[in-house]
């Protein structure tokens, strides 16, 4: 996702369902950025024409409002109960209350692991990437929504929550304590000196306020960096002054970003400038993939258009969209699509993508013999000291260090 933000007072106050309903409507109608509203008259989704005396409760509103969205036929348009947006509020602000667990639906659509987050109560109870979840506080997972299975495990820190997992043939209890977990834009161990004159930093998100200042601050304490690989495969994106800001890392004074286009055509360009949360000029490589989305994308696509980073990997995944996140009165929220980003070349890459310079393309094969990003291997993320980044089986990474150590030989 790439987010920006409208006023967000974060207050509450009552709100009648069928008010809620056409609130959502309102702000849809003025700020969605395609005025046609997916080929519609979006005044046959007005209270009156559609739902007159017949949105009574909290639910009935909300399942209005997602089946209206659902008529703009764009998935990052979406509206989000108290809940939902309070984990999208919590997870900006690098902070949300759980046991630090990623979950999601395996081919056979049931809810399994993803992977536990280093160093949480989830990665420390043993909970370990394909268990499959069968119960939380003993209530069978079968028939539940991944976000309904999620906020069964959220709580309050300092609780616990009993969970049941299907490893292999045996099944497995544990009982975690919640905390708070930070959310690190950079995991603990994936900002390192592979040799000398190769440094490297795996930047896994963009969500945080915060994942700007902890990238300068990694690059900072990484001393003297003779040539810079950046990591962005598998990277969703997040917040757009993230990228803005890691952009300028690494950019000349006075240079196009992004610009953004919003549903009247008016385009906002930002550039850099001299306000730098630090500075960086060596040799630099870019790992992209087609899990490399919106900020990922930003902050690929205006190092390749200004000729300062090679690419190294596979298409990203082309999204080029804006999202508004807005408050509405009860606590709920909405994100809005209001703008399309272009790159400093003016290239619009939704649906498109960026192409890596140097294109490594990866098969089933290659990830059932370990040769797909190195932190996709569960043992790897335990132990980083235990892998050999030089002599990686990763042949995205392997790639990116022959072709580092080519300019380098070629800047002597």
């Amino acid at each position: 996702m790439l987010f920006s933000f409208g006023v967000n007072a974060r207050t509450q106050r009552p709100i009648q369902a069928d008010e809620l309903y056409e609130l959502v409507r309102l702000i849809i109608d003025q700020n969605y950025l395609d005025s046609s509203y997916n080929n519609q008259d979006l005044s046959i989704w007005s209270l009156d024409k559609r739902y007159k005396d017949q949105i009574k409760t909290y639910d009935d509103s909300k399942k209005a409002i997602q089946t209206m969205l659902a008529s703009l036929g764009d998935r990052y348009t979406r509206f989000l109960d108290k809940d939902e947006y309070k984990d999208e509020l919590q997870a900006i602000d690098a902070k949300l209350p759980g046991i630090g667990v990623q979950i999601g639906l395996d081919k056979s659509q049931k809810i399994v692991v993803i992977a536990p987050i280093q160093g949480t109560p989830a990665f420390k109870a043993g909970l370990m990437p394909k268990d499959e979840i069968l119960e939380v506080d003993g209530t069978a997972t079968q028939g539940l929504s991944i976000e309904e299975v999620a906020n069964k495990i959220r709580g309050t820190p300092g609780t616990q929550v009993k969970i049941k997992v299907l490893r292999g043939e045996a099944k497995k209890d544990f009982s975690i304590t919640r905390a708070e977990i930070k959310m690190e834009a950079i995991p603990e161990g994936q900002a390192k000196k592979l040799n000398d004159k190769i440094c490297y930093i795996h930047l896994s998100t963009f969500i945080s306020h915060d994942a700007a200042k902890e990238f300068s601050d990694k690059l900072t304490q990484l001393g003297n960096c003779p040539s810079l690989i950046v990591d962005l495969r598998n990277n969703p994106g997040g917040l757009l002054d993230n990228a803005i800001s890691i952009a300028n890392i690494f950019l000349e004074d006075h240079l196009d970003i992004v610009s953004t286009v919003d549903r009247d055509g008016y385009v906002f360009t930002k550039a850099t400038d001299e306000k730098r949360l630090s500075s960086y000029k060596n040799p630099l490589i870019v790992l992209v993939n087609e899990g490399s989305a919106s900020a990922s994308e930003i902050l690929s696509g205006a190092l390749k258009d200004h000729g300062r980073a090679i690419l190294v990997g596979e298409k990203t995944f082309g999204k080029g969209l804006v999202q508004l996140v807005r408050d509405l009165p009860d606590g709920s929220g909405i994100n809005i699509t209001t703008a399309k980003y272009l790159t400093p070349n003016g290239t619009d890459i939704h649906k498109i993508g960026i192409q890596p310079n140097y294109k490594v393309s990866l098969n089933e094969e290659n990830y059932k013999n370990k040769q797909g990003p190195w932190f996709s291997d569960f043992d790897n993320i335990v132990d980083t000291n235990k892998v050999d980044f030089i002599k990686t089986k990763d042949l995205q990474l392997a790639k990116a260090i022959e072709v580092v150590n080519k300019e380098l030989a070629n800047s002597k």
